[in-house]
């Protein structure tokens, strides 16, 4: 589940699940610890997770705390741009994959749709061909002469 955090113009963050304030060390220990965090802007409910993310990252290098080596950084800030783009493909490619999917899912179930259409008709059609047998037989029967017992 992600934990929903509201951030105020003051740059305060406020957890919606505890409903308190937390500081961004409780952020950085709740990811630490596996917990997924959304925070979104107060006032215009705008999603700023990368931003306060990055403000993380930051705050923990100012501490002489350095999360990442200054490669890393310089590679994400290099590849930025390109990893937003590879990400868009790359949905776009699995949501082309998927129609398809369904598409291929549905071509088969409309053919045996149409076919067991097919078959209803040629069952009444027999059914009809049955039904004028009986009758013919039955007026046959009904003009035969009976014999006497």
């Amino acid at each position: 589940m992600i934990r929903l955090i509201k951030r105020y113009g003051s740059r305060k963050l406020y957890d919606t699940e505890e409903s308190r304030y937390v500081s961004l060390d409780e952020l950085a220990g709740w990811i630490r610890s596996g917990q997924h965090i959304r925070v979104i802007d107060n006032k215009t409910s705008d999603d700023v997770t990368s931003q306060t993310l990055t403000q993380i990252i930051s705050e923990e290098g100012r501490k002489g705390t350095a999360l990442l080596p200054n490669d890393l950084l310089h590679e994400l800030i290099r590849i930025g741009e390109q990893a937003v783009s590879t990400g868009v493909e790359q949905l776009q490619t699995g949501m082309d994959r998927l129609v398809q999917a369904s598409i291929d899912r549905i071509g088969p179930v409309r053919r045996a749709r149409e076919e067991m259409a097919r078959l209803r008709a040629r069952l009444e059609d027999l059914e009809s061909s049955l039904a004028a047998i009986d009758t013919e037989r039955e007026e046959t029967e009904d003009q035969a002469p009976k014999k006497k017992s």
